[in-house]
């Protein structure tokens, strides 16, 4: 009797590594880290998704891309259907698919994570939107005819402009109104060229005037003009003008000469490009010791924006533990392999500085122990007593955090605000207590991330598509 012949098993794909500048070369300079994939390696990755019937990874995504049917795409090597899919839903996939949390949303669902790595869902959604800006046609999403409707988005970052590109391609006439000279908010001013260059916000940007949507730079809404004034020419307004006020640690010498609030070290580095002077006459602090206190993305872009900046030691001062940090564990890695230095269970307690010259000279710190958990989940910093330490430094940096801005709040009677200065608005609609006003993301939320601000952008977008449709 012969023996029954068993196919051969099929070899499990592992997931596709991206790749990246070595570490000790791009801490020395602002290129992006990641180089992003083939798309070879692109379509091997894709292979990867099992296409499940019920897919969690679209439940997990604040935007609701249909991902399996644009990563089918991909394996299909139509990278032109991947993108239209994508932009179905997601106006800005080269920017979420460089800065979103996927761990913890869409790929933090995917089926494959239980048992392998997940699928590279952000990277194949990079790859989808790079592909077309690099080497696709020259072609746009269709859009509903004209309503006739006119709505006005104050703010460009990425609720802003998910708010516009939602409503633009539902045939509305969409103005963004942007205070800085370049539109794009936090995107453009707080993240780092290495991380998310300029040209991809830019070429977002574009993409939405491409569509037919018009964006208005240096417009200081609630300065130039008032939320009631536009509310005179446009049928609906949307905020959407982000928490950008700094946040200081409120400790003995905040004064001295080199302490920063994180929002403006990364707006002088980022926006007005003082990494790049004489080039560009933006002066910032090049210290050769410098501290970033905080634990988040944005303190992962502060110190190892330092270190590109020629500092020979950047620390993160941390009162929690490596476990409790907020930051993305990706940003983390690549943090610590660029040779950030983490003092971890450690709480600033004051500043030292030099009286004359009103310099800072360093900063005292209190060692710390992880007591029951806080409010937060996370299990709270302790003090530990008579466990002071000094730490030399030249440069610090205020990464805790950013305050609603209440230039606009001040002067727009009929909003809402909450005890923390945010706007009051529905969450599931964006509509605040003025008529004809929504409001989403970080004015409403408080500090989150970019795909948290987009989802609220979509779900507000809906609420002012049947507004000006239905009229209710």
């Amino acid at each position: 009797m012969s023996e029954e012949v068993k196919a051969p098993k099929k070899e499990k794909i592992p997931r596709q590594k991206m790749p990246e500048q070595p570490a000790n070369v791009r801490r020395h300079n602002f290129e992006e880290v990641p180089n992003g994939y083939t798309p070879e390696l692109a379509m091997k990755e894709a292979e990867r998704c099992i296409q499940c019937k019920d897919p969690r990874c679209r439940q997990g995504c604040p935007v609701e891309v249909e991902i399996p049917a644009f990563i089918a795409k991909i394996k299909e090597g139509d990278f032109e259907g991947a993108i239209r899919k994508i932009w179905e839903k997601n106006a800005l996939p080269a920017v979420c698919g460089r800065v979103c949390p996927q761990e913890v949303q869409c790929e933090g669902m995917c089926i494959m994570g239980k048992k392998d790595a997940p699928v590279a869902i952000g990277n194949l959604e990079r790859f989808a939107a790079d592909q077309q800006r690099k080497h696709g046609r020259d072609i746009l999403p269709p859009k509903a005819a004209p309503t006739g409707k006119k709505v006005a988005v104050v703010g460009s970052g990425p609720s802003g402009l998910t708010v516009a590109g939602d409503l633009i391609l539902k045939g509305h006439d969409v103005t963004v109104f942007e205070a800085l000279h370049l539109p794009g908010g936090v995107l453009i001013y707080g993240i780092p060229e290495f991380r998310l260059p300029k040209e991809i916000v830019a070429s977002e940007c574009h993409y939405l005037e491409r569509l037919g949507g018009k964006i208005e730079v240096n417009s200081v809404i609630g300065r130039s003009e008032t939320v009631d004034e536009l509310l005179e020419h446009f049928d609906v307004v949307y905020l959407g003008v982000g928490a950008g006020l700094p946040v200081f640690l409120k400790i003995p010498g905040e004064h001295f000469i080199g302490v920063y609030s994180a929002n403006e070290y990364l707006t002088r580095s980022n926006l007005m490009k003082a990494y790049d002077f004489p080039n560009y006459d933006t002066p910032i602090v090049k210290g050769k010791n410098v501290a970033t206190f905080g634990g988040g993305n944005v303190a992962m872009d502060s110190a190892r924006t330092a270190l590109r900046l020629g500092a020979e030691h950047s620390y993160i001062i941390y009162r929690r533990s490596r476990d409790e940090l907020p930051a993305r564990g990706a940003e983390v890695h690549h943090a610590e392999e660029e040779g950030v230095e983490f003092l971890f269970l450690s709480n600033p307690l004051r500043f030292l500085g030099d009286d004359a010259t009103g310099r800072l000279t360093g900063v005292e710190c209190l060692k710390m122990e992880l007591g029951e958990p806080d409010a937060s989940g996370r299990r709270r910093p302790v003090p530990i007593p008579g466990s002071e330490f000094q730490v030399k430094i030249d440069t610090a940096v205020i990464a805790i955090g950013a305050g609603s801005n209440p230039l606009l709040t001040k002067s727009t009677p009929g909003l809402d605000l909450n005890k923390w200065g945010y706007i009051v608005a529905d969450p599931k609609t964006g509509k605040t207590m003025k008529p004809r006003v929504w409001a989403g993301g970080d004015i409403v939320t408080g500090s989150a991330t970019v795909i948290l601000a987009m989802g609220a952008g979509r779900l507000a977008s809906n609420s002012i598509h049947d507004y000006l449709t239905m009229g209710w």
